[in-house]
């Protein structure tokens, strides 16, 4: 039996045969998220945790153009102490852990671009799905001049290794499909979107009708293998780069549509 589509406008929820579905839903922002769809997306994890009628969850973005292309950064605006940068990098990591502690598995259905956050995002899931048109990376040294979260970098480290993760993030580039399906960062390509999301859809069937306990203590072994930097060595890193002179030039730079300059400061 189908659940109903949630009435909402920035992140759309639906649940049917037992395949739950986010859909991030702001195309004219290239599906930037805002501080409230981050909160609804950790909510739904939380809710599907506790509801065994779910077997797995697939996470898209509406159009073609864009996956999620991160924070919506005039939320950046509000900055104006060290706190609250911690406090946005501190969200990050709940919200993210919460994602990626989802006891289904979590299948990323990524067309077009997946920057910042929104590869933050791919980067917790546990099968990301692109297209040919699919290019994933973290563009911060040539745009904002700020950091990703440390459960981020734990991440990104674990799935291409720290070379592979000081070369993405020092070039600021987005990877091309074929060499992010040969990163790791995609476990899968297909030609378009209408085949990306009948793939999803297959995958998701695919391990919902297997053993949701193998599923689980598996995904939950896989993550604690990983090492995470706590949040305590992350600190002083997260300050330098928020409360530099650079971000504010980065984040007016990029709110004002020009190319930033940035001094080191």
């Amino acid at each position: 039996m189908n659940a109903p589509v949630a009435p909402t406008e920035d992140l759309i929820y639906s649940v049917a045969d037992g395949i739950a579905r986010i859909t991030f839903n702001r195309p004219q922002a290239r599906n930037a998220l805002t501080f409230a769809m981050y909160e609804q997306m950790a909510s739904i994890c939380e809710n599907i945790n506790q509801d065994h009628q779910i077997k797995a969850l697939i996470l898209t973005g509406a159009g073609d153009k864009a996956f999620a292309s991160g924070t919506d950064i005039s939320q950046f605006r509000a900055f104006k102490t060290a706190q609250d940068a911690l406090d946005y990098e501190a969200r990050i990591d709940r919200v993210l852990g919460t994602l990626e502690q989802c006891r289904v598995p979590v299948i990323a259905a990524i067309a077009g671009a997946c920057t910042g956050g929104g590869a933050g995002i791919a980067a917790c899931c546990d099968i990301r799905i692109g297209t040919e048109a699919t290019r994933i990376g973290f563009p911060i040294a040539r745009t904002l001049g700020n950091c990703l979260s440390m459960s981020n970098i734990s991440r990104l480290v674990s799935l291409i290794g720290p070379a592979r993760t000081k070369d993405l993030i020092f070039k600021a580039r987005l990877v091309e499909a074929p060499e992010a399906l040969a990163l790791g960062l995609l476990n899968e390509v297909v030609p378009d979107v209408e085949t990306l999301q009948r793939r999803a859809d297959e995958t998701a069937k695919l391990v919902a009708g297997h053993a949701p306990i193998t599923l689980e203590v598996t995904k939950e072994a896989v993550r604690r293998i990983r090492r995470t930097l706590s949040r305590d060595e992350g600190e002083d890193l997260i300050l330098r780069a928020y409360m530099s002179e650079d971000f504010r030039e980065g984040m007016d730079a990029f709110l004002n549509k020009r190319a930033p300059n940035f001094k080191g400061k």
